[in-house]
């Protein structure tokens, strides 16, 4: 699993467990299958797409700009 992986999926899980969210609830207030976001956040998934991720944080009810407001997110490195 990559370090930008890493990253994505705990953003994801932080939030849908500060605010008390099951996968099923976030997936289906996103429009993303639960398949979907289970194989991302189990790291199947190594590249997911951008309006995925934005279906994902309106699942999450984050704004994106909030999602990837983290310093994390500034210097991944380029992984192959």
């Amino acid at each position: 699993m990559t370090t930008g992986q890493k990253i994505l999926i705990g953003r994801i899980e932080g939030y849908r467990k500060d605010k008390n969210l099951r996968n099923d609830s976030v997936a289906r207030f996103g429009d993303v299958p639960v398949s979907t976001l289970m194989h991302i956040t189990s790291g199947d998934t190594k590249n997911p797409g951008v309006f995925t991720i934005l279906r994902i944080c309106e699942g999450l009810g984050v704004k994106p700009s909030e999602f990837f407001d983290d310093e994390n997110f500034i210097n991944i490195p380029v992984e192959d």
